[in-house]
């Protein structure tokens, strides 16, 4: 099946989905809507018990739940255990939550959405844009974020083009541009920033944002000039894309006497911009 991977916000809680485009359905990260309802400190655990205690009751919902690989919080995408939006519902009438009726209508208002998102693309970045302000992010920043999607985008499909597998195949190429022009992997530099399982694009700064677009940007106008076969012929141009990018930012380095990669992330950027408005 062909799925399409992302992240909704549930009164500020991340929940990772999936759309299955062969099926048209979501499917939702049972341990994250645990952790919703419940606020538990291991939603991994509580699921755990929850399971032994359905399948002791002969409830078919755990029975007939799957697992699909997500991406963790060490950034690998690793088997999770999914449940599409009928057996979510019957699921969550076995968690005692004051939040069960409001996340029930959440998840009917994102299968609402993915169905107007199909028939108008642009809706989707406009809900990007609604929970990035959500979350405290400035216009410049979100601005940036927003044409960032589009480049990354044209990359992926100028990669699936030449045949390279998603998964580890896409995310190598993407340590290439990272390490080529920022000296880290997206690891290494999800450590720099103190990061886990968050998004590291979501916790760049504007001019780091800028300078891996132009890595992208530019990976993807020599992949559609030379037109690579392969991983091997794509990993070549990913490398000179981020090389224009490390030229720009040793060039912007050398006239600003200071890094531009930051260790700064979202929440050290937001406390920065409290802080500027009290005084």
């Amino acid at each position: 099946m062909t799925q399409k991977y992302a992240m909704q916000l549930f009164e500020e809680q991340k929940v990772r989905i999936v759309w299955d485009t062969d099926l048209e359905k979501y499917f939702f990260s049972i341990v994250d809507v645990i952790q919703v309802l419940t606020d538990s400190v291991d939603a991994t655990a509580y699921w755990r018990k929850l399971k032994q205690r359905l399948r002791a009751e002969g409830n078919e919902t755990v029975t007939n739940c799957h697992g699909l690989k997500m991406l963790a919080a060490d950034g690998k995408r690793r088997m999770t255990d999914v449940a599409d939006t009928e057996q979510l519902f019957r699921l969550i009438q076995s968690i005692p939550s004051p939040k069960a009726e409001p996340f029930k209508q959440w998840m009917a208002q994102v299968a609402a959405q993915r169905i107007d998102q199909l028939q108008d693309p642009e809706l989707s970045i406009n809900q990007a844009i609604v929970d990035y302000r959500r979350l405290g992010y400035s216009e410049s920043w979100i601005n940036q974020r927003i044409k960032s999607i589009e480049v990354r985008k044209a990359l992926t499909d100028e990669w699936h083009r030449a045949g390279v597998e998603e998964g580890q195949q896409y995310a190598s190429l993407t340590d290439i541009i990272y390490q080529q022009w920022s000296g880290f992997t997206s690891k290494e530099y999800k450590q720099y920033k103190g990061l886990k399982k968050e998004n590291l694009r979501d916790n760049m700064t504007n001019v780091e944002i800028t300078l891996n677009m132009l890595a992208e940007a530019s990976a993807t106008e020599l992949s559609q000039q030379e037109n690579p076969q392969g991983f091997a012929e794509s990993a070549g141009v990913a490398r000179r894309g981020g090389k224009v990018a490390q030229t720009a930012r040793q060039q912007l380095e050398k006239e600003l006497g200071r890094s531009v990669v930051s260790p700064q992330n979202a929440k050290s950027l937001a406390a920065r911009k409290e802080q500027k408005k009290i005084k």
